[in-house]
């Protein structure tokens, strides 16, 4: 039988699906990008060094989304899942005024944005033009 922490223990924390597709769209628009820089704030999924751009992808159940995904709660243990996504949008907020206040621009794009590209798209066009 697979246990709770068998499940969890396969999460992946990066190069997931989403981030695929992500990168995949970035790098259409524009090169020169690193991966999970753990020097900078946060470790942006994307990260244009010189240009101070910082791009994160953020599941929507894992960052408290307010979408359908991300207004989900599993139902066993619950109390410990809402605290722990709580902690994940505090962690994220601050995460983002530090990089505010160090000159970053910054992104986050959510799981459901992958869905309308054409949006998408924009934002990503308009933070690398």
């Amino acid at each position: 039988m697979t246990t709770r922490s068998d499940i969890m223990r396969a999460v992946k924390g990066k190069d997931t699906k989403p981030e695929l597709i992500l990168r995949k769209k970035v790098r259409a628009i524009a090169q020169g990008y690193r991966l999970n820089r753990r020097d900078i704030a946060g470790t942006p999924d994307i990260a244009f060094i010189g240009r101070r751009i910082a791009v994160f992808m953020h599941g929507c159940f894992w960052h408290g989304h307010d979408c359908k995904r991300g207004a989900r709660i599993p139902k066993d243990n619950r109390a410990y899942w809402i605290a722990k996504i709580a902690r994940n949008k505090t962690r994220d907020e601050e995460t983002l005024a530090r990089l505010a206040r160090e000159g970053w621009k910054t992104l986050v794009v959510w799981e459901c944005d992958l869905k309308d590209e054409a949006a998408l798209e924009g934002r990503l066009r308009a933070l690398l033009a």
